[in-house]
């Protein structure tokens, strides 16, 4: 994603759109907005890739970013969903990644490139709470579709952990 220093505006308000089911990060620190365009006579084009094809919260999201900019004074905003190439947790910035841990989220470990991930036994997920690597998947799903269910074997707590997509 090309960032247009020109665009600097849109971005901004982007920012200021929290997922609505992780609400510590923003659409833009989770990597889905694609791109901003400004068309001919004003209008903005923005894309936007869910993070599955199948999630629940993308028409959430849409209406969320459609109306903060309206609220800014784009009034004329075409959102387009963008699914290929498909979003990948490559894409979630060190910003986002640092604000899902202090959520108590663990972020993604590896990189998408690897899809043996899906199959080989899990990585060695960090603790968002106490740090610790001694941790053991409980479920392969946890709050949504996208995370995972782990404890850490050390402060016996369980946490999500944001699957590398």
């Amino acid at each position: 994603m090309v960032r247009n220093p020109e665009d600097s505006d849109v971005w901004n308000i982007l920012e200021s759109v929290l997922d609505p089911e992780v609400p510590a990060v923003s659409i833009v620190e989770l990597g889905m907005v694609r791109f901003v365009e400004r068309a001919p006579g004003g209008n903005l084009r923005v894309g936007i890739s869910p993070t599955y094809t199948g999630c629940p919260a993308t028409d959430v999201i849409v209406r969320s970013a459609r109306e903060a900019l309206e609220g800014a004074g784009f009034a004329h905003t075409e959102i387009q969903t963008v699914l290929s190439p498909p979003w990948t947790t490559d894409w979630i910035t060190e910003e986002g990644r640092a604000k899902l841990e202090a959520y108590g989220i663990a972020p993604p470990v590896g990189s998408s490139a690897d899809k043996r991930s899906l199959f080989a036994p899990s990585p060695a997920v960090r603790c968002p709470r106490c740090k610790s690597l001694h941790t053991t998947r409980v479920s392969n799903f946890g709050s949504t579709a996208c995370k995972a269910l782990f404890q850490c074997d050390d402060c016996r707590e369980p946490f999500d952990y944001f699957k590398c997509l």
